[in-house]
């Protein structure tokens, strides 16, 4: 029971024997059902074993002192008996210490490198594009699946495996996936960031998004109110937030104005002096560096942070650069981390979420390609690394877990409840939010 519901229970029953204490000193009728036995005033039906007085109007004076009396020392007694409950029930109520959540995206990532490094099949010009193939096995290829895992994604692997939670490992049983059915990527942001997929959404068109995400929603709660933002690299990112409508600040606005970030005069000469790949996208350590200002200085509590490469290179048929961008990704999430717990806001009250959109397909030329169509693209992978976040590492023979469950976990690690609001979200994960008892 919870102190405050133990607390009520024992003032209420304090209430009730005083109630009935007045009546019979009074000699009228009491709601509260008393009587007394051995000079104690008790409340209830009098058991077998009970010496029962019912003092009468005219009695009630001879008894009702030792009542009184007795009532007040049964209050001490009570409240003295109740205060190490209080105690023991305070030190076990689980309280969340997370007070600021990054959801970290890397597009289109596919979970079987995650869990299982660099594929062989790719590691070729013919399947996989690749222009150095000497030099690639050397920094990615490893014998077992555990040390290609670990050459790709050292801090994951390093980090999260031992203090976090991974979910994906479709080969160790443990499935996550999206819901909808799209499987590319305005679909999955909104699945990911409302916690339900939308039929309507059904292209990557620059349409606001008519949902409201878990990062809108919870800038309108308890000091959250300027202190959710985003940081992201394609340029359909602020119709995803629906910053038009929400207001939240968003990095880059592609636009003249900017939505809020105003990035630092550094990096606006850096991106007006670099040549662009793609005219949707920025480069990933674009987006690193203004993360890097804008933590520090800001310190949101909420934020997203979506980097765009390894979809780009994937779709380019370039599985070097796709390893390469992957690489990069692992050592902005480190030094995010690094960067969190260096400051005292973020120190041990930050968890980090970090996930895809969708996955890919597989085989020789598979891999490149996502869509409704494409076999495997629904299989996603999620990682959670946090103080609520018990550390169980890579997860195997586990229930399947959802893109949509992700806005509800985001917000239960904050202590608030989004499905209260849009209950048909997905639920969150469970074993992802699990506070520890307060010490």
């Amino acid at each position: 029971m919870a102190p405050s519901n133990l607390l009520s229970g024992v003032f209420r029953r304090i209430a009730a024997l005083g109630a009935a204490a007045r009546a019979m000193r009074s000699g009228r009728p009491s709601a509260s059902k008393a009587y007394l036995t051995g000079g104690v005033l008790r409340l209830g039906e009098p058991r077998s074993a009970d010496c029962v007085h019912y003092p009468t109007a005219g009695a009630v004076s001879a008894n009702v002192r030792p009542a009184r009396r007795s009532l007040g020392w049964q209050c001490v007694w009570v409240i003295l008996g109740i205060m190490p409950v209080l105690g023991s029930a305070r030190a076990s109520n689980p309280t969340l210490k997370t007070k600021n959540v990054f959801l970290i995206v890397t597009d289109g990532f596919r979970w079987q490198e995650v869990f299982s490094g660099a594929e062989e099949t790719l590691m070729d010009k013919t399947n996989g594009g690749v222009k150095n193939v000497q030099a690639l096995r050397k920094r990615f290829w490893r014998e077992t699946p555990e040390a290609r895992r670990q050459a790709l994604w050292p801090f994951f692997w390093g980090e999260i495996a031992q203090r976090g939670q991974l979910y994906g490992n479709q080969i160790k049983s443990s499935v996550a996936r999206v819901t909808n059915d799209k499987r590319f990527s305005y679909p999955g942001y909104n699945e990911m960031l409302t916690g339900l997929p939308d039929p309507r959404i059904e292209s990557n068109k620059k349409v606001p998004n008519p949902n409201v995400t878990v990062f809108e929603w919870l800038q309108g709660r308890p000091g959250m109110s300027k202190r959710v933002a985003a940081l992201a690299t394609w340029d359909v990112f602020p119709f995803i937030f629906n910053c038009g409508r929400s207001g939240m600040p968003i990095w880059p606005s592609w636009e003249a104005k900017p939505l809020g970030i105003v990035p630092s005069q550094t990096l606006s000469q850096l991106m007006r002096n670099t040549t662009p790949v793609w005219e949707d996208l920025i480069f990933d350590a674009l987006l690193q560096q203004a993360a890097l200002d804008y933590i520090p200085t800001k310190k949101p509590r909420v934020l997203f942070l979506g980097y765009g490469e390894t979809d780009e290179w994937a779709h380019a048929g370039r599985y070097d650069l796709y390893l390469e961008a992957a690489r990069h990704v692992d050592r902005f999430v480190q030094s995010l981390w690094e960067l969190t717990q260096s400051i005292s806001q973020y120190r041990g009250k930050t968890t980090f979420i970090i996930t895809t959109d969708h996955g890919r397909g597989h085989g020789l030329s598979g891999w490149e390609d996502h869509g409704e169509k494409v076999e495997g693209a629904e299989g996603i992978w999620i990682a959670v690394l946090g103080p609520d976040t018990p550390a169980l590492g890579e997860r195997n023979h586990t229930e399947p877990v959802g893109q949509n469950q992700i806005a509800a976990t985001l917000a239960a690690l904050l202590g608030e409840d989004f499905r209260a609001s849009f209950p048909e979200a997905g639920l969150p994960i469970a074993d992802a939010v699990k506070p520890q008892p307060a010490r």
